[in-house]
């Protein structure tokens, strides 16, 4: 397997087309890749290496681009990007590709949409990976109004705050249709309360980069549920700890351990 876009399929949820991939060993246990805001699946999954990474381990490898993402619909409606509508597609893709039950993986609000999936469709999660999100999965992860004005600015030379400034040099570089981010952004940030995290039982593994200014101590998160363990990535900020080696490794140990590398999981 090779760093170039696979092909995608697309289906339809709530009137919304959702694009996703396919890929791996179709006789793997799979493993659902949810991504982070103004990313999408190619960006967080296929370029870092995580489909190849993924892939080559045996895995059925599966990700959408998130409503408002990639090649996926983008209304404008900031009432339609609310954590759990997104993973109420997600769900539904595993439903569409008659998966009963996978391993799930989300990176920043991709983590946090992963942790609304688990609550509300617990039966259907194996096991979770959170990257790029800690405690600000319970405490919020700041002010991110800026972020949505950086958005929507004519040009990025007007952005003077500095988040706000990372994030539409993102959206810009990725191509992204900034009113449709502008509008998830003011919804996809509802906090879960410590009690919920403390329902979330399968296994668990929380990595946040350790120049992350963004997502909170993972250790705090774990701490909080029954079944987690929280990994520093050395040296990585929010950006970069996506695609880090050291994560990579740290996953596909944790996958092993909680028995999915090789093992077909029951289809519906």
């Amino acid at each position: 397997m090779d760093l170039n876009p696979p092909p995608f399929s697309r289906f339809t949820h709530e009137g919304l087309e959702i694009a996703f991939f396919d890929e791996g060993d179709p006789a793997g246990a799979p493993i659902l890749l949810i991504h982070g805001f103004a990313s999408s699946a190619n960006v967080n999954w296929v370029f870092p290496g995580w489909l190849k990474t993924l892939g080559d381990a045996g895995y059925r490898v599966i990700a959408l681009d998130n409503r408002g993402h990639g090649v996926s619909s983008k209304p404008y409606d900031p009432a339609l990007y609310h954590p759990q509508q997104m993973a109420g597609d997600a769900v539904a893709l595993l439903g569409h590709l008659g998966i009963a039950e996978a391993h799930v993986m989300g990176y920043s609000m991709g983590a946090r949409i992963s942790a609304f999936l688990a609550l509300a469709h617990p039966h259907r999660v194996r096991s979770l990976i959170f990257g790029g999100l800690g405690i600000g999965m319970v405490t919020g992860v700041g002010d991110w109004d800026p972020i949505a004005d950086a958005l929507v600015a004519p040009s990025l030379e007007v952005v003077t705050h500095a988040r706000g400034r990372m994030f539409r040099a993102f959206a810009d570089q990725t191509k992204s249709d900034r009113q449709a981010l502008a509008a998830c952004i003011s919804t996809s940030r509802d906090l879960l309360t410590a009690e919920d995290m403390g329902r979330i039982d399968m296994p668990t593994l929380i990595g946040v980069g350790t120049k992350d200014d963004i997502a909170g101590s993972p250790q705090e998160l774990a701490a909080l549920m029954p079944n987690a363990r929280a990994l520093d990535i050395p040296g990585r900020d929010h950006m970069l700890a996506v695609g880090d080696r050291v994560f990579k490794k740290a996953v596909l140990e944790f996958l092993e351990e909680v028995g999915g590398e090789h093992r077909t999981l029951a289809r519906s």
